[in-house]
């Protein structure tokens, strides 16, 4: 499981077909259906190896902060902009472990819940279009030949703008968890987090401290996305999450 804020333009409905949950797959027992199975492989066809993700720099995002020393900001924004070009990782988040943890727990109450009661949050759909809001897994989209689907469910919701939030797919407060409360909790750390980076990413490029966010404005698009990976008896075939370009 694990859950993301992405600062993006909202996803576009698509003609899908629905699927089983994969979740329901692996409790019935059965083989990975092959349209699951794909190759370990990159953007250019090459596998991946260890070396690969050992490559990927690691940015120390406390060391961004006002409460980190001179020297300490200069070194990490150095290793931030030698990382721009390509891809990197952050580490020592700044949001607080006890909310990581409630983060963690509404995650595992909601996919712990009856088929029967996760569907009441499910991706909606009409005349075969789909919301990719809501709870659900990968759909093949129409005309897609040999597409292969992610070994995991999902529960994506839209963050903000707050008055675009279709709370229809947001489970409530009713449980000790109060799951759109600490929703709502982390999107605030995330949003303080994600300027901390964005106007790192600015100074070190000799820009002003605040030129990205003001491009990207008052309204940006936050998502969360909860992800459950069930278990599988050919991990070697499947992925919980396929090659893409929007991370």
């Amino acid at each position: 499981m694990d859950t993301k804020g992405v600062l993006s333009s909202p996803p576009q409905s698509q003609s899908t077909a629905q699927l089983k949950y994969v979740q329901e797959l692996a409790t019935s027992g059965e083989q990975p259906p092959p349209k699951y199975f794909h190759k370990d492989v990159n953007v250019q066809g090459k596998q991946v190896t260890t070396d690969d993700l050992s490559s990927v720099p690691i940015i120390d995002i406390s060391r961004l902060t006002s409460n980190a020393s001179i020297e300490e900001k200069e070194e990490e924004m150095a290793k931030l902009k030698s990382a721009l070009d390509y891809r990197l990782s952050g580490s020592r988040a700044c949001i607080p472990q006890n909310l990581l943890d409630d983060i963690y727990n509404i995650s595992k109450n909601f996919f712990d819940l009856p088929v029967e009661e996760k569907q009441r949050y499910a991706s909606s759909k009409d005349d075969e279009i789909f919301d990719l809001q809501g709870f659900g897994s990968d759909s093949i989209g129409a005309n897609i030949d040999g597409q292969v689907l992610d070994w995991s469910d999902r529960l994506y919701l839209l963050n903000e703008p707050v008055d675009e939030r279709k709370l229809r797919y947001w489970p409530g407060d009713d449980s000790p968890l109060h799951f759109r409360r600490t929703l709502e909790e982390y999107s605030v750390q995330t949003r303080s987090e994600s300027e901390i980076i964005l106007k790192a990413m600015a100074k070190s490029l000799g820009l002003e401290e605040n030129d990205f966010l003001n491009q990207l404005g008052d309204r940006q698009y936050v998502y969360t996305r909860f992800n459950f990976y069930p278990p599988c008896s050919r991990l070697d075939l499947v992925y919980g999450l396929k090659a893409h370009t929007d991370g």
